[in-house]
């Protein structure tokens, strides 16, 4: 069995990074370490490099099309309870490949590079236990995590039910800051299409609905304020919702030295669009998670890149996102409640 000190990365470089707690530079480190070391990193980053994207403007804000075939086994992972209980969980030490290397970030998780990126570089953030894959309970932990690896890497979370390929095993991606469209077109979407329902002095809560996805933002320099705002809306969602064992969403974050937390939560109705279940032509192996809804559409396959269009971006998006008067009437309850 694989133990956890002989997948940690021993350099004297990255040690002296640790101990100044410069986590973000240790994992720019610790990238550029295994691409040097693991054949399948390299590989899968040199094709990351030709990938094609294409670009869609709607109403103010970005989304971009990449045609990734490596996240072909993300996509279309099975993630029902029997697939789960068949295979070997990919995130515990034990069944790591041999080559994958990590840092301990903390006492709970350690990074991992991911092998099949979406992001320039892309890393995993992997619970050291096996555990559920659930956000109110790690969700300080999570903030926690955002503030060590700024200002480079953004952090996401994809919900058990809805784009966690893992959802056994409680993890957090991290990847390039402003990668994603909506870190660079947040401001507008909040002056275009934002509904104040908390402002205070540390905490700012808006709803947005920007005619795609149904977005709950909130900025904060108060970590236990924030917290707290997240618990009262993550309540009150879960009754809305009576989805178990957690309501459908997804989360990406950054920490600014100045501003504090940038948490934006986005609100869904179900995993997959109609459109990933048909038989070709027909079908579409489109499957949104944190990232597509950021902004970056992800298709493994390239005969849905070329048919993917402006109409068939805001289909799909809709589709899969809160309807809209949940959403309007789950911003009522917690404005009422946060005031």
């Amino acid at each position: 069995m694989k133990l956890p000190e002989q997948i940690i990365l021993d350099d004297v470089h990255i040690k002296n990074l640790i101990s100044n707690s410069d986590f973000a530079s240790a994992a720019d480190y610790l990238f550029n370490s295994q691409l040097n070391s693991w054949g399948l990193q390299k590989k899968n980053y040199d094709t990351l490099q030709k990938v094609q994207t294409k670009s869609f403007w709607f109403d103010g804000f970005k989304l971009k099309v990449q045609f990734n075939p490596e996240r072909i086994k993300s996509t279309s992972a099975e993630v029902d309870e029997n697939s789960i209980k068949n295979r070997k969980c990919f995130l515990c030490i034990e069944n790591l490949p041999e080559e994958q290397k990590g840092i301990f970030i903390t006492d709970n998780f350690i990074i991992l590079c991911n092998p099949y990126p979406i992001f320039p570089q892309h890393f995993t953030v992997s619970s050291l236990n096996h555990q559920p894959q659930m956000i109110l309970e790690s969700f300080s932990e999570f903030l926690e995590l955002s503030k060590l690896l700024s200002p480079l890497y953004t952090l996401v979370y994809n919900g058990p039910a809805c784009g966690a390929s893992a959802p056994d095993h409680l993890h957090f991606q991290a990847g390039t800051s402003n990668f994603l469209p909506l870190e660079n077109d947040i401001q507008q979407l909040k002056n275009d299409f934002g509904k104040i329902i908390q402002e205070g002095e540390l905490i700012t809560t808006l709803f947005i609905d920007d005619g795609l996805r149904r977005i709950v933002l909130i900025e904060s320099t108060d970590k236990k304020k924030l917290e707290e705002t997240f618990k009262v809306i993550f309540n009150l969602y879960e009754k809305l919702s009576e989805i178990k064992p957690e309501p459908l969403m997804n989360l990406i974050c950054n920490y600014d030295l100045e501003f504090g937390w940038s948490v934006i939560i986005f609100l869904r109705s179900k995993h997959r669009p109609e459109n990933f279940f048909k038989e070709d032509p027909q079908k579409l192996l489109i499957s949104p998670a944190a990232i597509d809804l950021s902004g970056v559409i992800v298709t493994p396959r390239e005969v849905d890149y070329l048919r993917v269009d402006k109409a068939i971006l805001h289909q799909i998006l809709n589709e899969v996102s809160l309807d809209k008067k949940t959403f309007s009437l789950l911003a009522e309850k917690a404005k009422a409640e946060l005031h």
